[in-house]
């Protein structure tokens, strides 16, 4: 089983179209596209202030860092990035207004998404 957290876009900004009112659902644990691709899945993800914290420490690490400890520094900056990641993208759907409405557990992501859209229809 997995778990998922559903998040509501605010009333305000829902798109017009077929994925209108959808919401997303953001898995617990791991996130290994952020760990191998930090800054592009910050920016995919639109976490513009943790992309500017990410530059800044990479930045910071680069500078401060002896030549044979820059790369275990970011190894470990990008575990950081991996555990954390899912946090980061609930707390920027939070700070645009997304609301947290429920927590999920199935299989995969469309029977989580099926499951979701059948209690809000019910």
């Amino acid at each position: 089983m997995r778990v998922w957290t559903v998040h509501y876009p605010p009333a305000d900004a829902r798109p017009a179209g077929p994925e209108a009112g959808l919401p997303v659902l953001v898995p617990e644990g791991f996130a290994w596209l952020a760990f191998l691709f930090g800054l592009p899945w910050l920016l995919w993800h639109r976490l513009w202030w943790e992309a500017l914290a990410y530059l800044g420490t990479m930045a910071l690490l680069t500078a401060l860092a002896p030549a044979q400890a820059a790369t275990p520094a970011g190894l470990a900056l990008h575990l950081l990035l991996g555990f954390h990641a899912r946090d980061l993208w609930r707390a920027g759907l939070a700070r645009r207004g997304w609301q947290e409405v429920r927590v999920v557990a199935e299989r995969d992501a469309d029977r989580a998404l099926a499951r979701v859209l059948e209690a809000r229809a019910a």
